[in-house]
């Protein structure tokens, strides 16, 4: 299949690029801030008018991954009207421009849309309640994908893995700072189902090549809070964990709001594909191989313009 992957200067984007190359043609969509990368990339920008229809004449892909999105809580809540540019009216943009190019869309979205309040898992019928301007601009991207394209697939997602600029995800804010010698907090009252960045470019190749629609949850088969997080990588990778320090949220000083539980069933999606979906700890294993083997400079090694 030509797969066509917005974002790829980003973690998700880049991974799964790189690990969707092995068995399919790739061409990235990017700004050009990564050369040397072993697949083809267009440089544009997504927000221009008439990109969409541009990046698709050009790539001719069968598949559109859509990974590209202002993914940080604090810049969406100082620069809404961009954040809803880029994570609303954007992907609605391409899954009217896929429909009539008869080309199948991926649009990933984030387990954030839950307020975090209900007490079990949350699954696909659940009602969403987002609270802060990065959720709720995620939310309104998946009913403009959906109402554009019905035949598309939103998958919302959480996940970690080593990043272009090594900086980006969980896992590395506790590798970094841990290794550095540096005390941080892990919060005990932010629970999440985080999946390994190959486990989940794997669920998604697949979700695609079942041909599936509408809205999945695809995140970890297994839930745990920040701080366990924490402790659990600090253990792998050897470091020391009493510099992680049991924390609130509430305390962060962060400034937009976070959910406390986002415990997301991946009942539906396990169903369907037929097998349990790849816990946290065998991510973690696959997280830390991929150190041990040099991957982390590698994914750095794509120059950032």
């Amino acid at each position: 299949m030509r797969i066509l992957i917005t974002g790829t200067s980003g973690l998700l984007g880049l991974n799964l690029a790189l690990q969707a190359r092995n068995a399919h043609t790739v061409i990235g969509v990017d700004r050009c801030r990564l050369s040397g990368v072993p697949f083809e990339v267009l440089c544009a920008d997504l927000l221009e008018p008439g990109a969409p229809e541009r990046i698709l004449e050009a790539a001719r892909p069968d598949w559109l991954i859509h990974c590209a999105a202002l993914a940080e809580l604090e810049p969406c809540e100082a620069d809404p009207g961009l954040a809803a540019r880029l994570n609303a009216v954007l992907p609605g943009e391409l899954a009217a421009a896929c429909r009539r190019s008869g080309v199948k869309m991926a649009h990933i979205s984030t387990d954030a849309v839950f307020d975090g309040t209900q007490g079990e898992a949350y699954t696909e019928a659940d009602a969403p309640h987002p609270l802060s301007v990065y959720a709720r601009t995620k939310l309104d991207g998946e009913t403009a994908v959906l109402a554009a394209d019905p035949a598309a697939l939103v998958a919302r997602v959480n996940f970690f893995g080593w990043s272009p600029s090594g900086r980006r995800s969980l896992a590395e804010f506790f590798f970094n700072n841990l290794s550095a010698g540096k005390g941080v907090d892990g919060f005990t009252d932010v629970s999440f189902c985080p999946a390994f960045v190959g486990d989940l470019a794997e669920l998604l190749l697949a979700m695609l090549s079942r041909k599936l629609s509408g809205l999945y949850h695809a995140v970890g088969a297994e839930c745990l809070t920040k701080y366990e997080f924490g402790l659990a990588l600090a253990r792998r990778f050897g470091l020391d964990e009493t510099l992680i320090s049991p924390a609130s949220v509430e305390r962060s000083g962060l400034t937009a709001q976070r959910s406390h539980n986002l415990h997301l069933s991946v009942h539906k999606l396990s169903t369907v594909l037929g097998q349990a979906l790849p816990r946290f700890s065998t991510g973690l294993e696959r997280f830390y191989t991929q150190y041990q083997q040099g991957y982390p400079q590698k994914i750095r090694s794509y120059p950032q313009a």
